[in-house]
């Protein structure tokens, strides 16, 4: 029996919810869909989703930030956040407990323009890996999102030109070298080392999706005790509705 796991920033849920949003978690089937982006608060959405039960994570903030969860197998356990205030006002993790792993989707704080988060970004980086690192001392980890860095060169289009720019700062991909090297996966390269092209996301300017001038910063990482149970790992850049495309992980 394999699982299916499915993530996608869809860059507002409602927006989303209009351009196909529906027909793509149908045709999926997956067995756990997270979503970040979703710029919702409690009551501003109702989705019927059978066979599914829906966790929601919302930032303080209207419209901003915010993720969910859905998943057809009842968890053993549920948390929101990662446990420290200062990180948990903008609805950015959530984290689903089962016998042999967890299952957290991330939407990892931008860096933005000039900068100005990279500082808060550094501490969230720390604090979250120490959070997956307590989580993964109990079980295996799958830890899925909107990561916000195009990690190595090949990550990204026009790595040169965007050095230093938010999501490609050495600062951050440092950040993603170290939550790696302190025991997991990034399960695309896992499986396609070498592979160039291959996008997540693409600014709405300058017609980039259609040049597929793009960034992989949505991930699937598996603790490495998981390695053994990685089936497939995929990037859907044949669905619309966001400036992002959902990524796809099989384990066994």
């Amino acid at each position: 029996m394999s699982t299916k796991l499915i993530s996608w920033n869809v860059n507002g849920l409602r927006a989303c919810r209009e351009k196909g949003f529906l027909d793509f978690f149908a045709a999926a089937d997956a067995d756990f869909f997270a979503v970040q982006e979703t710029k919702l608060q409690e009551g501003q959405i109702k989705l019927d989703l059978p066979g599914y039960q829906q966790f929601w994570n919302y930032a303080k903030k209207k419209g901003y930030s915010g993720t969910a969860l859905f998943a057809k197998k009842e968890p053993m356990s549920v948390s929101y956040g990662i446990g420290m205030e200062e990180h948990d006002q903008e609805g950015r993790v959530i984290t689903l407990e089962y016998p042999d792993y967890y299952v957290v989707t991330c939407y990892t704080p931008n860096a933005q323009a000039e900068l100005k988060r990279l500082t808060y970004r550094m501490q969230w980086e720390d604090d979250f890996r120490a959070y997956l690192m307590g989580l993964s001392k109990k079980k295996g980890v799958i830890l899925c999102g909107d990561l916000n860095v195009a990690h190595e060169e090949i990550d990204l289009k026009n790595p040169k030109s965007n050095r230093q720019n938010p999501g490609f700062t050495d600062e951050e991909r440092g950040k993603m070298t170290e939550l790696l090297e302190a025991g997991f996966v990034d399960s695309f390269r896992h499986f396609y080392p070498d592979k160039t092209d291959a996008y997540s996301w693409w600014s709405y300017r300058f017609h980039a999706r259609e040049k597929n001038a793009g960034w992989r910063i949505d991930y699937f990482l598996a603790s490495k005790d998981l390695t053994d149970r990685l089936m497939g790992a995929s990037i859907h850049s044949e669905v619309f509705g966001s400036d992002h495309c959902p990524v796809e992980l099989v384990i066994a």
